[in-house]
C-alpha cells in the first residue's frame, strides 16, 4: 500500500462511509470496498513527534489517534536537532534537515518502536523547511541558512539521497507544508522582506516549479501544517519581529486554487513551530513552546482541544503520521 501525506491509499483519512453492503473508502485511484462486515470504529494509527529543541533532543515520541492520551518515548533520531521537517510513507517515518544546517535524512519504522537510521542526504544542509508527501516520495521545500526556494525529493522505496526537482515562487523559511493526493503545498513563512501569506503548489506527477495559488488569512511564520483528503490546514504561527503568536487555524481547498479561510483556533498561539500530524478524521499540532498535543476535527470547522502531552516540551520538532 502507499501513502499520501501520512495516509495509506486504500484506507485514507476522512473518506470511509457505511452502506448496506459494507464499509467503503474513496482514494485517488477510485473506490475500494474495505469489508462487508467491519464497522466504522474511528481512527487508527499514531502520531509521532521527533527531535526539537530547548534543549535540542533526538527523542521520538508516539501518541495514539484512537484515544486522547499522552505520548511515550519510543526511540531516538541519529542526531539531536530542531527546526526539522518530517515525512511519512506507509511503513516508515522520516526526519530531514535541521539546525545546525544538517542535510541528514533519518528513517524509523512504524511497525516497531525503534531508533532511526541515516538513509540519505538532502541536496544541501538547511533548517526551517516545509514537508510534503506523495505516495512514493518525501519532499522538503524552502529552508534556511541562507534562504532557499529549493524543492527536494527523495524516494520511499529505497534508501537514497534527495534530488532538486523544482523551486518555490520565492525563497522562504519557516513555512508549513501540506499534501493532497496529487500536489504539495507550502504556505506562509518568512521571506527576506518580512512574513508572507502565500500558498504555493507544485505537482507530484512531474518535477516542476511551484505556482502561487492563494493566500492565508494572515501572514505568518513557523506554523504547523495538516492535511485531510480534501483540504490543507495551516495552524498557529507568529507575526512580526519579535514574533507575536497567533492561534488561528486556516483551511484551503485542494480541489481548486483559492484563498484560505479562518475555521478555528488552537488552544494557544505558538511562535516556535509545533509539529503537524493527521489521523483520518483530525489534525494535530504537538510541541512548540509547550508539550501540548492539540487536536481539531476535519468534519467541521471548530476549535482545537488539548488532548495530551508530549514527554517533554520542545521547540520546532518534526511530525509524522502512521495510519
Amino acid at each position: 500500500m502507499a501513502r499520501f501525506n501520512g495516509s495509506i491509499l486504500g484506507s485514507p483519512r476522512g473518506s470511509s462511509s457505511t452502506s448496506a453492503s459494507g464499509v467503503w473508502s474513496v482514494n485517488n485511484v477510485g473506490i475500494a470496498r474495505l469489508s462487508d462486515a467491519w464497522p466504522v470504529i474511528g481512527p487508527s494509527g499514531y502520531g509521532y513527534t521527533s527531535g526539537g529543541g530547548n534543549p535540542i533532543v533526538n527523542i521520538i515520541d508516539k501518541f495514539p489517534f484512537a484515544s486522547d492520551s499522552n505520548a511515550t518515548d519510543v526511540g531516538d533520531l541519529t542526531q539531536a536537532r530542531r527546526l526539522i521537517n518530517g515525512q511519512s510513507s506507509s511503513i516508515n517515518g522520516y526526519t530531514s534537515g535541521g539546525q545546525p544546517n544538517l542535510n541528514t535524512i533519518d528513517k524509523f519504522p512504524f511497525s516497531t518502536n525503534a531508533n532511526a537510521t541515516d538513509v540519505g542526504d538532502l541536496t544541501v544542509g538547511r533548517y526551517g523547511l516545509a514537508t510534503q508527501n506523495s505516495s512514493t516520495s518525501g519532499y522538503s521545500s524552502g529552508g534556511f541558512f541562507p534562504y532557499f526556494n529549493t524543492i527536494d525529493k527523495f524516494p520511499f522505496a529505497a534508501n537514497g539521497n534527495a534530488s532538486d526537482v523544482g523551486d518555490l515562487t520565492t525563497i522562504r523559511t519557516y513555512p508549513a507544508g501540506q499534501s493532497s493526493s496529487s500536489s504539495g503545498y507550502t504556505s506562509g513563512g518568512s521571506i527576506p522582506t518580512g512574513i508572507t501569506n502565500t500558498i504555493d503548489k507544485f505537482p507530484f506527477a512531474s518535477n516542476a516549479n511551484a505556482s502561487d495559488v492563494g493566500d492565508l488569512t494572515q501572514p505568518r511564520q513557523s506554523p504547523a501544517g495538516q492535511s485531510s483528503t480534501t483540504h490543507g490546514y495551516t495552524s498557529t504561527g507568529s507575526q512580526g519581529t519579535p514574533g507575536t503568536p497567533i492561534n488561528t487555524v486556516d483551511k484551503f481547498p485542494f480541489a481548486s486554487n483559492a484563498n484560505a479561510s479562518d475555521v478555528g483556533d488552537l488552544t494557544r498561539g505558538d511562535t516556535n513551530k509545533p509539529a503537524g500530524q493527521n489521523s483520518t478524521i483530525s489534525g494535530y499540532a504537538s510541541g512548540g513552546s509547550s508539550n501540548t498535543i492539540d487536536k481539531f476535527p476535519f468534519a467541521s470547522d471548530s476549535n482545537a482541544s488539548d488532548v495530551g502531552d508530549l514527554t517533554l516540551s520542545r521547540i520546532s520538532p518534526a511530525g509524522q503520521s502512521s495510519i
